[in-house]
């Protein structure tokens, strides 16, 4: 989607995210791999629900990809130079936190000190003592309890959601542009080719990619 800003036309690229995601923080700090002048909406969704949609379990949800997840994140943050700590526990219930940020229609500086709040602190908003130093750390003014409580924070948190799921987005973080999904902090270098070429999908492999047909499909039903 582009807007128009006088004479100059400003891409705006949606950018779906949970708190809970170590690589949503990930990729909140390599933005400036992004061409300038791009605009990022930020929405916060509940990855919980978008997984239940799918009939998938999050990475924490399988022992053995739970600690491979910690390690790379913690591999990533040490390579790119970023502090980096994980929350005391993980995964935690991110709702009421969620449901703050929707409601404060956040922009990406208040993204960024929620995410600091999990993952350069390493603090889980989950507890009602957490959540009120949440949003002291968002310099949220009043009670951040009630804020997070208010029906259309709820309601906006499931919209945001919804309008997530429709979009086909199936994990976060996730980049939509043009109908495109660009999911993960490593598909961010993909997004900015697709900036650069909008027909990057239409042409050679990545078109034909497209046609694959379904070889072969698992029953997943375990009763």
């Amino acid at each position: 989607m582009s807007e128009n800003a006088g004479d100059q036309d400003i891409t705006t690229v949606d950018w779906y995210f949970d708190l809970i995601s170590p690589f949503a923080f990930l990729q909140l700090n390599a933005l400036d791999r992004l061409p300038k002048g791009l605009k990022i909406v930020p929405k916060p969704v509940l990855l919980g629900v978008i997984l239940r949609h799918w009939g998938q379990l999050g990475p924490a949800e399988i022992s053995p990809k739970r600690l491979h997840t910690y390690r790379l994140a913690q591999w990533i943050a040490s390579e790119r130079g970023l502090s980096f700590t994980m929350p005391e526990r993980h995964p935690f219930n991110p709702l009421k936190a969620l449901r703050m940020l929707a409601a404060l229609g956040p922009d990406l500086q208040t993204v960024r000190r929620a995410f600091d709040f999990v993952f350069v602190e390493g603090r889980a908003p989950d507890t009602d003592e957490a959540i009120e130093d949440f949003g002291r750390y968002l310099m949220v003014s009043g009670a951040a309890i009630e804020l997070a409580g208010e029906q259309s924070a709820k309601d906006k948190l499931r919209q945001l959601t919804d309008e997530a799921i429709g979009r086909g987005v199936f994990g976060v973080p996730t980049f939509h542009l043009d109908g495109e999904l660009f999911w993960g902090d490593d598909a961010t270098g993909m997004l900015a080719a697709y900036l650069n070429d909008r027909s990057l999908f239409r042409k050679g492999e990545m078109a034909r990619i497209a046609t694959l047909p379904v070889g072969i499909q698992r029953n997943t039903n375990r009763s």
